[in-house]
């Protein structure tokens, strides 16, 4: 049987739709998630996806309301930018 204060967890939680942004980072993937800023890994996408996933929920579990919603934001918008490069020779790893 689940006491009240499990019930009225139950109740406050729902599910929400947040955005996974995953690439490869050496032998492995790399998952962020910008709206709250948490970030993950894994040895494939699906991997570093699910692990996300999990952290993510943790995330919420844990953090104090004031937490989430200062690091919580609401509009987070991904896109494709093209712009001019030399691509003739690699860019240096960590070089911006």
């Amino acid at each position: 049987m689940a006491s009240a204060h499990s019930t009225a967890d139950e109740r406050s939680r729902h599910p929400i739709e947040l955005t996974a942004i995953i690439e490869r980072e050496g032998d492995g993937y790399v998952a962020l998630c910008p709206e709250v800023d948490v970030a993950s890994q894994g040895d494939s996408v699906q991997e570093a996806r699910k692990n996300l996933q999990e952290a993510l929920e943790l995330f919420f579990e844990t953090a104090s309301r004031s937490e989430i919603e200062r690091r919580l934001h609401s509009e987070v918008y991904v896109t494709r930018v093209q712009v001019s490069a030399d691509t003739s020779q690699p860019a240096e790893v960590g070089a911006r």
